[in-house]
């Protein structure tokens, strides 16, 4: 081989070797490139799912404290029913206790002879005195329930007796025989009365 043919063989040679060192090159910034896409993309998806770990724990904390805030005003309203029902009834046991006392004033006046003057001062007494504790009590939720000539109630009235009556309409409250007592509402004690019923031979049969 002359030295001319050597010398062009060396010349293919390394321009082979430049060629191919080339090509690993650029497969290898190829390859680094992608795998910096892949990472970007990676993190990228990770930092999307802590968002929404984040948006949803966030949700979660907000919710709860709507609902301690809902509980809490529960809480405070049943308390404010509690204590007004308690303030509303406290003088409950009391007004049962003062009943009799009242109806024995209000029976001392019915049965008094109104026509005899030498009482007759303190029989107004005794009335100006139930009349200032009718007063005294009604400011306390404390009211009588005197429903003669009413329509009966088994809510408010207590039937002692019935009684035929062509003056009074079935079902009417024709004599209170004790007033009743309610107490903000709540019946302390029903009214005892006579309720009347359809007169014999006129009982309306129409329907």
């Amino acid at each position: 081989m002359s030295n001319e043919d050597k010398k062009v063989q060396d010349e293919q040679l390394q321009k082979d070797i430049a060629e191919a060192v080339e090509t690993e090159t650029a497969a290898e910034e190829e390859y680094v490139e992608m795998t910096t896409e892949e990472l970007q993309a990676a993190r990228i998806a990770e930092l999307e799912a802590a968002l929404l770990t984040s948006e949803a724990k966030s949700k979660e904390a907000q919710d709860a404290a709507l609902r301690a805030r809902a509980e809490g005003e529960n809480v405070r309203r049943r308390s404010e029913l509690e204590i007004d029902k308690a303030r509303k009834f406290a003088l409950s046991k009391f007004a049962e206790e003062l009943l009799p006392v009242i109806d024995n004033m209000e029976r001392a006046i019915d049965m008094a002879d109104k026509n005899d003057d030498a009482i007759k001062s303190m029989i107004e007494g005794v009335e100006l005195t139930l009349k200032t504790m009718i007063d005294t009590v009604g400011k306390f939720g404390l009211k009588q329930i005197n429903p003669e000539g009413e329509a009966f109630n088994p809510e408010y009235h207590q039937a002692m007796a019935l009684q035929e009556s062509a003056e009074h309409a079935p079902n009417t409250v024709m004599l209170v025989m004790q007033k009743g007592y309610e107490l903000n509402g709540r019946v302390v004690r029903p009214a005892m009365v006579m309720v009347s019923k359809a007169a014999a031979g006129n009982i309306d049969t129409q329907a």
